[in-house]
């Protein structure tokens, strides 16, 4: 069963252990393995061989209990029905 890589990588785990490990030069590890020289070096600099998460962080879905306060009370004071809530707020 072979790895799940995304579209555009072009090492894998193997890979990128034996940069870690290797005494060899970045440009000899890059000709090697035909890639940049700079993954060889982004590589030599991690300690682990996942990749890393890319793209902004998942935005929170939750109301603080704060938030929640406010947007109960402005619905009772409004006594508008929950869409039209929605966005008035």
């Amino acid at each position: 069963m072979g790895q799940v890589r995304h579209g555009s990588a072009r090492t894998t785990a193997a890979i990128r252990r034996a940069i870690q490990h290797s005494q060899e030069s970045l440009q000899s590890l890059a000709v090697r393995f035909s890639i940049n020289p700079k993954t060889v070096a982004k590589w030599r600099k991690r300690s682990t061989v996942q990749d890393a998460r890319m793209g902004p962080e998942p935005a929170s879905t939750v109301l603080s209990a704060e938030q929640e306060a406010i947007a109960v009370a402005f619905r009772r004071h409004t006594l508008l029905p929950l869409d039209d809530c929605l966005y008035a707020l």
